[in-house]
């Protein structure tokens, strides 16, 4: 029997012309939510039952279209409506004569969307009915009524909403708003949250945030879930197999949520996170959710209110330890082979210094560079990471020398509890793959023998069941010959060798850059360096409150980086004005203690170089007049270059194989040549009127 309207008041029909009737008529059909779908069928019925008041209208059965793509969906906006769009489309092209609605909140809870539908109706001249009567959106009197009407239903959706929404919050403010609960509790018939009845399910829980303890990351976490082929447990929420544990592997995401969410510290917490109606992506309703991280911006905190896993202070230091994993905080180990990155504060600003790669990785160095990133100023200072990281690797060597029998024997206990744990888990997986297997065989042995369609089926099942408990067993056997359940007496030998020789378990090839930077973030918090000049100023504030300062000398690259450098060059220049020659003024540097960058000793041609670059002492004689001779008569190869009108050079090579004559005279302890001929004689030489031929003495 076909669902009838509920009696109206009658439709007046003289607002229905022909040209309405050649056009089709749309019936919309609409509920907000699929349970509505699935429950309220009546609602459903009685606006399908709309087509039979557009036949009343002289619409033939043919023409009369219902669009029901919306059913399940809200009309609070129009975005997720492909129905809603759909018909105003086919109002817009002028296929439509009649719109009918079991009501106005059927087609819009929106004003935008509804005054938009009201406006094409009316530019097409398309009439709209709902159960109370029939209307030209045309028209000032029925454009009046439906703006009314679509301004109540918009206010109608806004208290309803905010009435639910208080209700919400008064029941959380209790605690007894229970919604989607983490993996490892359920609820009990009685409404009582509890932990999760599986023993293996909460093993597996608390093996996630202890290892996190240890590991102290996310991706740490992960990576040994999957070393140790361990896979996290969840229940159906919904569907044929609720209740039931499913277990998956495990993903960062997961990971993230369980360290973050409070309950496992037996907290109740409602308002983690508000919706951002910007950031909805189309299509996603539950998309734009923002979470809160901090506690003070929750609505509701109630704490021991459901059994913990791991208590309040461990779930705070979990939070300030994921938060200063992030890029801009005091993180845990990146990979690269420094030792101090994320560790390093500027001793003269005091922001934390970058850390950057050179030479594909082979070259690291600490940058404070905030000041020229984010104002344009200049850079405070940056180092190689090389001598600091060699300085306060011997520090932290230095401060675990004498805690070596403690620390071996942490670690004997902290392997043992490891490979515990490890054993318990491979147990219990046992345990459950031999409870599948038992009931395999129960299910079999129970079936009617004769009824061999069946009988094959639970043969199979028994089979597999049978073939997965082997393959475990096996799985474990390769784990126990591989990692024992308890230390054997060489592992313990090991271990206390290894403890007691810090130095070569620190430079062992098996210990890894990220082991060692770990290592340094156990018994460091902060490491302030200060660059003057090759001088380095390092201050260690260790674990605890204790703070150290310490010096080193690092490598620089150019002269003018030395601390020293002013005095270096005062010092060349007095020497070279004594007349000494490079290689003295070399050791004389030596000898003082200087050193030059890169390089353990000065040499003559780093003097010569610094000496022809600054322009420091009274010249070569070779260059100036500044040698006593014969006025007219000896000449400096320079000054005889100039009256030939040649190069220095050649004059050289003429002196030496006799075309000039020329005596060494000596000034301090250098030499020079001086050409003994006369201005008229160079004259000649400069004409080509050779004088005799002389080898001069070298």
């Amino acid at each position: 029997m076909s669902a009838t309207l509920p009696r109206m008041v009658l439709l007046p029909t003289d607002k229905v012309q022909a040209r309405h009737r050649d056009r089709h008529a749309v019936v919309y059909v609409r509920q907000s939510t699929m349970r509505q779908v699935q429950h309220n069928q009546e609602s459903t019925r009685l606006q399908y039952a709309l087509t039979d008041r557009a036949r009343q209208l002289g619409w033939a059965r043919e023409q009369v279209v219902v669009i029901d793509d919306d059913l399940g969906r809200s009309a609070a906006s129009a975005l997720d409506r492909p129905g809603f769009q759909r018909l105003v489309a086919e109002v817009g092209l002028g296929h439509v004569g009649l719109v009918l609605g079991i009501e106005v909140s059927r087609l819009a809870r929106s004003c935008r969307d509804w005054h938009q539908l009201l406006e094409m109706c009316a530019l097409f001249d398309t009439l709209i009915a709902d159960a109370d009567g029939l209307y030209d959106p045309g028209t000032y009197n029925d454009r009046l009524l439906l703006g009314l009407k679509g301004t109540m239903s918009e206010a109608e959706l806004h208290i309803l909403k905010a009435r639910m929404h208080e209700g919400r919050r008064a029941k959380a403010a209790r605690g007894e708003l229970v919604i989607g609960l983490p993996r490892g509790y359920v609820q009990r018939p009685s409404g009582e949250v509890a932990l999760d009845p599986d023993e293996q399910v909460r093993s597996a829980i608390r093996l996630v945030f202890d290892v996190f303890e240890r590991r102290r990351s996310v991706s740490g976490v992960l990576s040994y879930l999957v070393d140790h082929d361990i896979q996290l447990p969840d229940r159906v929420r919904s569907g044929v197999g609720k209740g039931e544990v499913r277990w998956g592997r495990p993903n960062r995401a997961t990971l993230g949520n369980m360290l973050r969410h409070p309950a496992y510290a037996g907290a109740y917490v409602y308002g983690r996170s508000r919706m951002e109606r910007r950031a909805m992506a189309p299509g996603k309703p539950h998309s734009g959710r923002r979470f809160i991280r901090a506690p003070e911006g929750w609505a509701v905190l109630r704490r021991d209110c459901w059994p913990a896993y791991i208590d309040w202070a461990t779930y705070e230091g979990n939070q300030e330890q994921m938060a200063a994993n992030r890029a801009k905080h005091d993180s845990v180990p990146r990979g690269g082979p420094a030792l101090l990155g994320g560790l390093v504060r500027c001793g003269r600003c005091g922001r934390r210094m970058a850390l950057a790669y050179r030479d594909n990785g082979r070259e690291a160095r600490y940058l404070c560079c905030r000041e020229a990133v984010t104002f344009g100023g200049p850079r405070c200072q940056s180092l190689s990471a090389q001598p600091v990281d060699a300085l306060v690797a011997q520090l932290i060597l230095a401060a675990l020398a004498p805690s070596a029998i403690e620390v071996s024997l942490q670690v004997a206990e902290d392997v043992e509890l490891e490979r515990a744990a490890q054993h318990r888990h491979w147990e219990q997986r046992l345990e459950r793959v031999r409870y599948e297997t038992v009931l395999a065989r129960r299910r079999y042995e129970a079936v009617d023998p004769d009824m061999r369609l069946v009988a094959r089926t639970l043969e199979r099942d028994w089979e597999a069941a049978l073939t997965a408990e082997q393959a475990l067993e096996a799985e474990h056997a390769r784990d126990l010959a591989r990692q024992p359940v308890r230390l054997q007496t060489v592992e313990l030998d090991a271990i206390r060798r290894l403890a007691e020789d810090v130095p070569a378990l620190w430079h062992a090839p098996t210990t890894t850059a990220r082991v060692r930077q770990a290592m340094a973030r156990l018994v460091l918090d902060q490491v302030a360096v200060q660059v003057d000049g090759e001088r380095v100023e390092v201050a260690c504030h260790w674990a605890g409150g204790v703070q150290t300062r310490h010096a080193t000398t690092r490598p620089v690259r150019r002269f003018e980086q030395l601390r020293g450098f002013d005095q270096v060059l005062a010092t060349i220049r007095d020497l070279r004005g004594q007349g000494c020659s490079a290689a003295a003024v070399a050791e004389q540097l030596n000898a003082a203690g200087w050193r030059p960058p890169k390089r353990e000793r000065f040499d003559a041609s780093m003097v010569q170089r610094l000496v022809f670059r600054h322009g420091l002492g009274s010249g070569r004689p070779i260059w100036s007049s500044n040698v006593a001779r014969t006025p007219g008569a000896e000449w400096t190869l320079h000054e005889a270059a100039q009256r030939l009108g040649v190069h220095r050079h050649t004059a050289y090579r003429w002196l030496r194989n006799g075309r000039l004559r020329g005596r060494m005279a000596e000034r301090g302890e250098q030499r020079i040549w001086l050409v003994q001929m006369s201005g008229e004689e160079l004259n000649q030489v400069k004409a080509g009127s050779h004088p005799a031929r002389t080898r001069n003495p070298a």
